[in-house]
């Protein structure tokens, strides 16, 4: 009997006991862990450059790609790399270089991901008688040793003089030469003017202009000999085209 009652007894205060073990064991799980007091948790750059400047070259020494920024901000918690105004130029043996710029940009940890943001624009030079290529957007992603850019905002693309090409998603792969437009592609274009008959209308441009001269001339010496048959000490100055 006295076994009895106290196994009754002490079955409830081990019941209760286990509970609040439990109890306690939920509630640190469910807490955010408490902040370190060393400053790792905070997100704080541990360093920040100005004017900052990193350049890649390829196996024979020519420059491949250059990324500047006016600063950089590394934060070591999660090791994230912020620019503020960067530019990224890609440079080509023989070609004109393109220029990429933003008003924010963040560097992966790898270094393989650079992502441009707001105001992106793209440009890239005249050359070989194709007029300059603009590429206007809100986001980028570049991979410069894949030679790779993507994007999945709307573009705005512009080619001189006269075309305008607008979409919704892009893939530029350098590699294959190719240009993806991957929605809602829509395109402005006005045929150039033929070389052929801008040279003709120049000609006949300077034809007009000889016979306006030729004109003129004719009316001076008209004059100049009708004053000589008038006066003998009279100089008469003509300006000619």
């Amino acid at each position: 009997m006295h076994f009895g009652t106290k196994a009754a007894i002490t079955f409830p205060l081990a019941l209760l006991i286990l509970l609040a073990l439990l109890t306690f064991w939920i509630n640190r799980s469910v807490q955010p862990p408490v902040p370190k007091l060393d400053g790792s948790s905070r997100h704080d750059p541990d360093y920040i450059m100005s004017n900052f400047v990193t350049t890649q070259t390829d196996i024979n020494g020519d420059l491949r790609y250059k990324l500047a920024a006016v600063e950089m901000r590394h934060f070591p918690d999660d090791d994230a790399t912020e620019l503020q105004r960067p530019r990224y130029t890609q440079f080509a043996v023989g070609k004109p270089y393109t220029e990429v710029q933003g008003l924010r940009g963040f560097v992966s940890t790898d270094g393989e991901e650079v992502k441009l943001l707001d105001n992106v624009k793209v440009t890239r030079q005249a050359f070989a008688g194709k007029g300059e290529m603009t590429v206007e957007t809100d986001y980028l992603n570049i991979r410069p040793n894949d030679e790779l850019v993507t994007t999945d905002r709307p573009v705005v693309i512009r080619q001189a003089p006269k075309t305008v090409i607008y979409a919704t998603g892009m893939i530029y792969e350098k590699k294959q030469h190719t240009v993806t437009l991957l929605h809602k592609v829509r395109a402005h274009y006005e045929k150039p003017v033929m070389a052929k008959s801008a040279a003709a209308s120049e000609q006949a441009g300077d034809a007009n202009k000889q016979k306006a001269a030729d004109k003129h001339l004719n009316t001076g010496r008209k004059a100049l000999k009708q004053e000589k048959s008038n006066t003998n000490n009279v100089r008469i100055r003509r300006h000619y085209e």
